[in-house]
């Protein structure tokens, strides 16, 4: 197999594949990139077993059919030292040889046919969601989701598609988001999808794509990309037992005043006491040394008596970022149990710091 191509498009597609790569042993496969071509274009393959990604592409000139593999983060950093002109990548021997003029680099390769295939969208059922609006709603609860929690379920989103609606849902615990898609379902679904896998839909997919499924796998395609990650097998937690059927108070903020205020106590402490009175609203640091922040924010809160919350800013900055509006809302009870801040279908609910 002989190809060739400018550097800027080759490194670019080295780049898209890096997060699918085998990370922990370069003796595996899957730490290599497949190259192949079929109908005159240029198929790149990488996966670790559990997450992959493959992008075919017109770009690249095809001088010789075929396959090979390279370490794909090798091949990254070579093809990145050379100039940008046409690099020429060619298969001599089990060995890919990489030209650019006077530079030469030799990877060893795998046998292209024994890198792991990936799974099929034939007869697999399809998800009838606005793809778009999918997407811009898994990037508002993606904060929350949890990275190494012992029970794998919550290191995922709950995609819970329901007759009326379906909610996203993601919690590490001490927060739940949940975003929801309204819209009639035909039929009943749940499906937990890893947080990495949520993260690499965000930045590869900007435009209308196809969703299949079944019980092992998502599949996501468009034109250019395929691609596919294992889903968590496990049960979430009954995330609507969670949500406060009632609350006593609720209060319209201030979308940037908040913000400003927020940041400024965090150059203290993460965790902020939030006092509300009539007409004010005072933000403490809560810090065990002896520093300390305070700011005051002017508005009317409609609250007859002193309110106080204490939380880990980080959680409503969280929120606050997904925010499209000028205000958004808070809606509490008691100051120990749990508070919820709220924009249109985007919630998020956020436990208290007690002392």
């Amino acid at each position: 197999m002989k190809i060739r191509a400018q550097k800027q498009i080759i490194e670019s597609i080295l780049i898209n594949l890096q997060p699918f790569l085998e990370k922990k042993d370069a003796s595996q496969i899957t730490s290599h990139i497949l190259f192949s071509t079929q109908d005159n274009k240029c198929i790149i393959k990488a996966t670790d077993s559990e997450i992959g990604l493959q992008i075919v592409t017109d770009n690249i000139n095809i001088e010789a059919e075929g396959a090979f593999t390279a370490h794909g983060k090798k091949l990254l950093d070579i093809i990145r030292i050379l100039k940008d002109d046409e690099i020429t990548l060619e298969l001599l021997d089990n060995t890919l040889i990489i030209k650019q003029k006077h530079s030469k680099f030799k990877l060893p390769t795998f046998d292209a046919n024994s890198y792991p295939s990936f799974p099929n969208i034939n007869d697999k059922p399809q998800i009838s969601l606005d793809s778009l609006n999918l997407i811009q709603n898994l990037k508002k609860i993606s904060p929350a989701i949890d990275t190494n929690n012992p029970k794998f379920e919550l290191n995922g989103a709950l995609i819970n598609i329901k007759n009326d609606g379906t909610d996203l849902v993601g919690t590490d615990t001490r927060r739940l988001a949940i975003a929801t898609i309204p819209g009639n379902n035909n039929e009943a679904l749940s499906l937990i999808v890893p947080k990495k896998a949520i993260l690499e839909i965000q930045k590869l997919f900007l435009d209308q794509i196809d969703i299949f499924f079944d019980e092992t796998n998502l599949i996501i395609s468009n034109e250019n990309y395929y691609f596919y990650t294992r889903l968590i097998n496990g049960k979430f937690p009954d995330y609507q037992r969670i949500i406060p059927a009632t609350t006593k108070h609720q209060i319209t903020l201030p979308k940037k005043e908040m913000v400003d205020a927020i940041k400024m106590i965090t150059t203290i402490s993460q965790e902020i006491k939030m006092t509300l009175l009539s007409d004010t609203i005072i933000f403490n640091s809560l810090s065990a040394d002896n520093v300390e922040a305070k700011t005051e924010l002017e508005i009317n809160t409609g609250l007859n008596d002193k309110f106080e919350l204490s939380f880990n800013s980080r959680y409503i900055l969280d929120f606050i970022s997904q925010v499209n509006k000028n205000e958004f809302t808070i809606e509490f009870n008691e100051p120990s149990l749990p508070f919820i801040v709220k924009d249109d279908n985007f919630i998020t609910i956020i436990m208290p710091i007690v002392a």
